[in-house]
């Protein structure tokens, strides 16, 4: 619903980032594009007046010019006023202290109200409560049979003495309900009253009626979200002739624009206390207003995440699938199907995905992802034998075939399943196993790993600490710890003459001859034959070694090097 609006607004933050110092004319251009983008959300035009009153107020303030990020703070500005707007924070029900709790649902016909009262009663019913549905609307054709019908789908008992459609009398249908509930032990009452295309006299008097003959705790008004500017007049109507604590919204899962939800909470005084979001009656909730502005400013709504998938996954179930990701291999085939369809119960995938921060800037490609991919992939791995699904390395050419044959698909998906899967295990191992840096709460494991290695090491590796007594930390060749002949040294043997701490060109092997101390500065080489690596005198020794050494003879040739 709040897509327009959300995209709108996106686009009119995009320009101000980037910016260090915001202008007068900076604030003023964003204003200006916000109001217009209220407006076309279908916003009434006070609510809008003094939404953006308040914004240039404090944008103009010592708040953004001091801030070091100003449009960060404008955004958090815009945020905190449409809160506002929405009802500033979650109003929950009212409990009468001496059950039944009575609560009266009120609103024009269409509206929705048959509907939400058994959405509502299972909502309740999901907290541990004991609801009763009353079927007072006794004007509307089958209304008393939809509630009923509607009420065994939910596991709520539904108090209907009147068969309806014109027969019966309202008020006494509702005074009647609080001694059957007292009598069966119900701690919650919920009316569903009538209602009319339209406000008149008869429709006031029904409900003023019913109102004064149960003396409700809690009378909320219904109205529905795709009615635009007319929401307001109607809630305006019903309060001024009836009154009501709350509102609930309807149908918030159509393509209407959503003003009636940033406009009726201001103008009216009274809060958006829930929303039903589909025609499932678990598309139902309280409604947050921090939430639903995090949502229009593309923020986000996590928490609702999050406590949708508390609520569905098993605690148990769920702790076992964190250790058999944390393992990497534990996690098989059967164990992702498992875990798609845990996603499946959290609802449409694109809701889910949407409640994700940054959504609206992705809806293209969102569009795009269908709960069909999720059963196709499973009807994939529900064709694999169980050694398949357990080790998918085994699955050659033909398996694949028989694969895609037995679940309907090509052979070309097949191997994207496969090789995304094993893809994900590798990317679970080197997470888990601290192959990948910077990730938290892996260094503990990777210096696990290296104190491993450097105990399986061999002995005759070269050394990696400094020796005591010696002042370089490296040792001779041939002696025991240090380098073995032809083996390049450790770097605190070498004389600090050598250029960039590496030995000659022209020594043999590139190691250290024999009997020479690496801590010493003074680069002695033996006399004669025989000693070390080295016949003879040396050969191709750098300019700063060269000295008084006997019969030095210019360049060698190619037999001396």
């Amino acid at each position: 619903m709040f897509e327009t609006l959300s995209d709108r607004l996106t686009q009119v933050f995009s320009t101000l980032r980037g910016k260090g110092r915001l202008s007068a004319a900076d604030i003023d251009a964003t204003c200006r594009e916000i109001r217009i983008a209220l407006l076309e959300a279908d916003v009434a035009l006070p609510v809008v007046r003094s939404f953006i009153a308040q914004v240039k107020e404090r944008a103009s303030g010592e708040e953004v010019s001091a801030a070091l990020n100003p449009a960060q703070q404008v955004i958090k500005i815009v945020n905190d006023e449409l809160v506002a707007i929405l009802g500033g924070e979650t109003r929950r029900l009212r409990f009468a202290k001496v059950p039944p709790t009575v609560i009266m649902l009120a609103g024009l016909q269409g509206s929705g109200k048959t509907t939400l009262a058994a959405k509502l009663a299972l909502w309740l019913r999901d907290q541990g409560n004991t609801p009763l549905l009353v079927a007072a609307d006794l004007q509307r054709p089958n209304a008393v049979q939809q509630l009923q019908v509607l009420g065994e789908r939910a596991s709520v008992p539904v108090f209907a003495p009147s068969p309806g459609n014109g027969v019966g009398d309202p008020v006494t249908v509702a005074r009647d309900s609080l001694e059957e509930a007292r009598h069966r032990l119900h701690n919650i009452v919920i009316i569903d009253t009538a209602g009319r295309l339209g406000i008149d006299e008869e429709l006031m008097r029904q409900a003023i009626a019913i109102r004064d003959a149960v003396d409700p705790d809690e009378i909320l008004f219904v109205v529905d979200a795709m009615i635009g500017q007319d929401a307001v007049s109607t809630a305006q109507a019903f309060l001024d002739g009836v009154g009501y604590d709350g509102v609930v919204l309807t149908k918030l899962d159509g393509d209407a624009r959503g003003g009636a939800a940033l406009s009726i909470a201001q103008l009216t005084g009274r809060p958006v206390m829930f929303a039903s979001s589909g025609e499932k009656l678990a598309d139902f909730d309280v409604f947050h207003p921090d939430r639903m502005a995090s949502r229009i400013l593309d923020l986000g709504d996590v928490l609702t995440l999050i406590e949708q998938a508390e609520r569905t996954f098993d605690e148990d179930q769920a702790t076992a699938m964190a250790g058999k990701l944390a393992s990497g291999e534990g996690f098989t085939l059967e164990d992702f199907v498992e875990q798609l369809a845990m996603v499946r119960k959290l609802g449409p995938i694109g809701n889910l995905l949407g409640m994700l921060p940054g959504a609206a800037q992705n809806r293209e490609a969102l569009s795009q992802i269908s709960d069909s991919d999720l059963d196709r992939a499973a009807a994939i791995v529900s064709s694999m034998t169980p050694a398949e699904r357990r080790n998918p390395k085994i699955i050659n050419g033909s398996r694949r075939a028989r694969i895609a044959g037995g679940s309907g698909v090509t052979v070309g998906e097949v191997n994207s399943l496969i090789v995304r899967f094993m893809e994900g295990q590798k990317m679970m191992r080197q997470m888990m196993g601290g192959g990948m840096p910077g990730m938290p709460g892996m260094r503990r494991s990777s210096q696990k790993a290296a104190k491993q290695k450097a105990k399986k090491k061999p002995k005759g590796g070269r050394p990696g600490g400094k020796p005591a007594g010696r002042p370089g930390g490296g040792q001779p060749a041939g002696t025991a710890g240090g380098p073995p002949a032809g083996l390049p040294g450790g770097p605190g043997g070498f004389p600090g003459g050598l250029p960039g701490g590496g030995l000659p060109g022209g020594l043999p092997g590139g190691g250290l001859p024999g009997g020479i101390p690496g801590g010493d500065r003074t680069f002695r080489l033996p006399g004669g034959p025989g000693q070390g690596n080295l016949g003879g005198p040396p050969q191709n020794l750098p300019p700063g070694l060269r000295g008084p050494l006997p019969n030095r003879r210019g360049r060698p040739g190619k037999k001396g090097r």
